[in-house]
């Protein structure tokens, strides 16, 4: 896959992008429908964004790879990134709420890392600028990999194969904080979903998908309105919304911004690249089934001053419910996940 840098930020490129198909089309995506209009907007893009500050190379990558899946990084040495991301269930967990060092149990569950390159900000709750920001979050924290700055670098520092790494990887050839999450982030960006029964379909292939799945993409365009959220090829915004669905002292994005009303219990809009492969859903896990998650929608959550405006009953039968979670099953890859793990580990002890 080819790679650059953009040189302006994301979410300008997508906004003027948006601004241009529609333009272009003279439509919404609510207009988009089975027969083929709007597909455009969904296309794969044929580049993978790195940053200015932090760009591609092979070297970093390979450093970043080492690093993801080794246990080291954390306290026990029992644990490592891949712990929550295993590619096999499509970098999350597979369970409701995220686990740490010691079965410690978190607050929210484990996101994806499928396509986070394009993502503006990072968590549930947006706390995070971008990738590199995130690196030391889970390794700092208690209920996480419970390791301290010092302590990684320190045990890094002490195998050879490390030296060789870092230095072919940065010019100062530093093991230290910062390197460690350019190189960390580098490898995530590259954590890209791979083609879809829907790209090819997107491409030309009608048989790529059946009929209750084209029904299905109608409705999610259509009357269903989940492309307002769920938009572009990667099915994100990338913004955060109250859906009606959290509750309690999590309030999401809201614990930023106390004073905004439509914050409150606002989470991160999920990409829903494998979507099928990765429940439970929401970022509480509070759903176990797409089935659960389309009837909430059809009912439209909690009614309060929060919940998004785009937020409503729906009224759908129980055959279009099925027609859009047809659809929502043409997004996974038919790849084998596990053909992603990491060709090669330091393994010295």
């Amino acid at each position: 896959m080819t790679r650059m840098a953009w040189k302006f930020p994301l979410f300008v490129f997508l906004a003027l992008a948006s601004a241009f198909i529609m333009a272009g089309t003279g439509r919404s995506p609510a207009g988009s429908n089975a027969s083929g209009a709007g597909r455009g907007e969904y296309r794969r893009p044929t580049e993978t964004p790195y940053p200015d500050s932090n760009p591609y190379s092979a070297a970093k990558a390979t450093l970043g790879r080492s690093l993801f899946y080794d246990t080291r990084i954390s306290f026990s040495q029992t644990r490592s990134c891949a712990s929550c991301h295993p590619p096999s269930r499509s970098w999350s967990d597979g369970l409701p709420i995220a686990q740490g060092e010691g079965a410690s149990i978190m607050k929210l569950r484990t996101p994806t890392l499928d396509d986070i390159a394009w993502l503006p900000r990072l968590g549930w709750d947006g706390k995070f600028r971008d990738i590199e920001s995130v690196t030391f979050g889970p390794i700092l924290a208690p209920s996480n990999v419970h390791m301290t700055e010092g302590l990684l670098i320190e045990r890094l520092s002490t195998l050879p194969t490390y030296a060789v790494l870092f230095s072919a990887a940065f010019p100062d050839k530093q093991i230290n904080r910062r390197n460690i999450e350019m190189a960390l982030a580098t490898f995530e960006r590259s954590i890209v979903s791979g083609v879809a029964p829907f790209d090819r379909w997107v491409e030309g292939d009608e048989a790529a998908i059946d009929e209750p799945a084209k029904r299905g993409f109608a409705l999610f365009n259509g009357r269903a309105n989940c492309s307002q959220c769920h938009s572009g090829w990667a099915f994100t915004d990338g913004s955060f919304h109250d859906i009606g669905v959290a509750s309690g002292e999590e309030i999401g994005r809201g614990r930023y911004f106390p004073s905004s009303v439509k914050l409150k219990y606002a989470f991160k809009t999920p990409t829903l690249r494998d979507v099928s492969r990765r429940g439970p859903y929401m970022h509480d896990g509070s759903l176990a089934t797409l089935q659960a998650v389309v009837d909430l929608y059809n009912k439209g959550g909690i009614d309060r001053p929060s919940r998004s405006e785009l937020i409503k009953p729906l009224g759908l039968t129980e055959t279009e419910k099925a027609d859009l979670i047809a659809f929502l099953g043409t997004l996974s890859d038919e790849g084998e996940l596990a053909a992603k793990a990491p060709a090669a580990v330091v393994r010295e002890n």
